[in-house]
Parts: structure tokens; sequence; C-alpha cells
């Protein structure tokens, strides 16, 4: 079982950090207090394979004193449990911009006359906790892309693209475009098997189907266009930080063209390393 604590300055980018974390499979509790983790660790052991990699968000909310939750850790430690601390911060300068343009209030802001105030006695206050860190992360000039990457290098092992999901989904053109689409392909151009008796009640997840569509040159030369384009851009979108990614190909009804081309897109994708999954929005419409 791994825990990882997850402390730092507020606005040195710890709900973000735990956002990219959840995405990547980690079980994240935000503020719980120490005197409950030590159960909450009991708990995670007895239970599934969900709660074998933990990220606990702990700072100044908690109103605690951080001697007791180092007390906790080494209680952990002993017991053979992984536990890690990572700190995040950033200039007073950046966390002072950040708080003026979310326009929150900081913690302390009841405690100092001024947000600079604030800042500077957390500083004081969390450097107990930044000297115990495992790891820091100054997040000043830290893209939201490399932040990500550092995250998933360190704490999940991630290799290149294996943190983006993508989903290839065909759909109707006339049922509507998904609302979630990110690319939407528009192959309504391809010769239409529904015009063709022996296959008009049958899907692209029909081999007879399936065969007709690929068939014909401008099918083969149009995958093989996406092809390019999404080896080129989908490693793209992973230095970007995107975590999900839904490719839509649509047709007129969502049953013959879209499910072909999906299919076709779809083996290409998993080739490059991806994971990948198929929706088929419209085909029992």
């Amino acid at each position: 079982m791994e825990i990882l604590i997850i402390s730092g300055l507020s606005g040195g980018g710890k709900s973000q950090t735990a956002s990219f974390l959840e995405d990547m499979g980690v079980f994240v509790v935000d503020n719980l207090p120490a005197a409950m983790i030590l159960k909450f660790a009991e708990f995670c052991a007895t239970g599934s394979s969900r709660y074998q990699r933990v990220a606990l968000v702990c700072d100044v909310r908690t109103g605690e004193s951080f001697e007791e939750l180092f007390a906790v850790l080494n209680v952990l430690s002993s017991s053979g449990v992984s536990c890690k601390l990572l700190f995040l911060e950033a200039t007073p300068r950046a966390i002072i911009k950040r708080y003026k343009e979310t326009r929150r209030r900081h913690p302390l802001a009841n405690e100092t006359t001024t947000l600079e105030q604030a800042v500077n006695q957390e500083i004081d206050l969390m450097s107990t906790m930044r000297q115990r860190a495992d790891y820091i992360i100054d997040t000043t000039d830290l893209a939201t892309a490399k932040l990500r990457a550092q995250l998933g290098r360190l704490f999940v092992g991630e290799d290149e693209g294996a943190n983006m999901e993508v989903q290839v989904v065909s759909f109707g053109f006339k049922h509507g475009i998904p609302l979630e689409a990110d690319l939407v392909f528009d192959v309504r151009f391809l010769p239409n098997p529904f015009y063709i008796d022996d296959l008009r009640h049958k899907t692209g997840l029909d081999a007879e189907v399936y065969d007709y569509v690929m068939s014909f040159p401008q099918s083969t030369d149009y995958v093989a266009h996406l092809k390019s384009l999404l080896g080129f851009s989908l490693p793209w979108y992973v230095a970007e930080g995107k975590s999900s990614l839904v490719i839509a190909i649509g047709c007129t009804g969502g049953h013959h063209r879209s499910v072909s081309l999906t299919r076709a897109v779809a083996e290409f994708v998993e080739q490059t390393g991806f994971s990948v999954s198929q929706i088929h929005r419209d085909i029992m419409k």
C-alpha cells in the first residue's frame, strides 16, 4: 500500500495535483484529520485494490499541529506502509496573483490584514512540513501539462501516452453531434451501404458492411489521412496534459459508414499504444 501526503502553500497547486492524480487512478481524500489517518489506512489495507494507492491532502485548513501528522506517518512507515510527502509551493508574487484571479479567500485571511501577510504567515507555518517533504515542486512557472507529466513520472510511473484515454464514437448527424467530441469527422461522402438491399439492415459491425465500405479507394485513402493526422496530433495532446480525447465520426444515420470507420480508427489508435474504447452511439436508433 502506498500513501502520498499532498501538502504545501495555499495557491501552490494542491487541488490541481489532487485532480491529476485522481485521473491517474489514485484514490484521493481531501483534508483528512491526522487522527483519522491510521483508521483510514486500516480500512484501505483490508479493502479492494482501488485503495492500494492513496493520496491525502493536508494543509493549514486542518488547524492541527503537523507533529501529530508526522507521528502518524512514522507509525505507518514502521508498519511497512510506503509513505511519501509532496510539498507544492510558488513564489509569494505568483500566489497573490492566483488569488486575485480566482477571487478566493486565503485560509489565513481572518488572522491577517493583507493577502501578502497571509501568504508570508503560511510560509512560516508550513516550514516544518517543507523540511519533512520527500518531493518539492515549485509551480511558479510550471505549465499545467508539465505538472501532470511530472506527477505521472514520480508517483504513477506512466510512460508516454499511457495517461490519455481515447474514445472513438460513431454517430449519425441526424441525431446530432456528440457534445463531448474533441474532434469530429464527417464521412457522409463515402458510398452508403444503406442503398444496398442486402446491407441496409446490417451495421458496420457486420463484416459484409465493413468490407463494402472499405472496398472503395476514397475510404482507404481517407483512413490513411486520418492515421497520419492522429499519429501526429495524439502525442501533442498528451504533451498538453489532456487526460481523455473523444474522436467522433459521423455519417447520416450512424449505422454503416461511421461505424466502419470508427472500427478502423480505433484499431490504429490502439496500435499506437493508447488506451482506446469504441462507442457506437446511434447504431440501435
